[in-house]
């Protein structure tokens, strides 16, 4: 698989069917600018949670080869090739409600999710 690089200010920003929100751009950056030393976002997907899998939200600063780039309004979030298949045609954001704040993904894959929304089944 090749790096996809995507570099647009329109929402959203869509790579290999996965986009990211202007406000999770938006909330990337700000961390990033308080963190120098990490230079993305790594969004996974792990065994395990309430429902089966779970993504998992990292800040790093290394990309490997086969990783999938979205780069959007100086944010760069990173998808492994493992993953990638689990978020095909998702969306990231970031919601900051009564509930509080958090990314948060809107997967069409998902057939069951748990309350905490970190949690899905495919």
């Amino acid at each position: 698989m090749t790096t996809d690089v995507i570099d647009r200010t329109a929402e959203p920003v869509t790579a290999d069917g996965v986009s990211v929100t202007d406000r999770a751009a938006r909330r990337i950056r700000k961390i990033m600018d308080k963190d120098p030393t990490a230079g993305a976002l790594r969004v996974s997907v792990e065994g395990g949670g309430c429902s089966g899998f779970s993504y998992k939200f990292d800040l790093t600063a290394s990309r490997a080869d086969d990783d999938l780039v979205i780069e959007k309004d100086g944010a760069t979030v990173l998808i492994d090739p493992t993953s990638l298949p689990f978020m095909a045609g998702s969306e990231i954001d970031f919601v900051d409600d009564l509930m509080g704040q958090s990314f948060q993904i809107r997967n069409p894959n998902a057939t069951a999710s748990c309350g905490c929304g970190t949690s899905f089944a495919v």
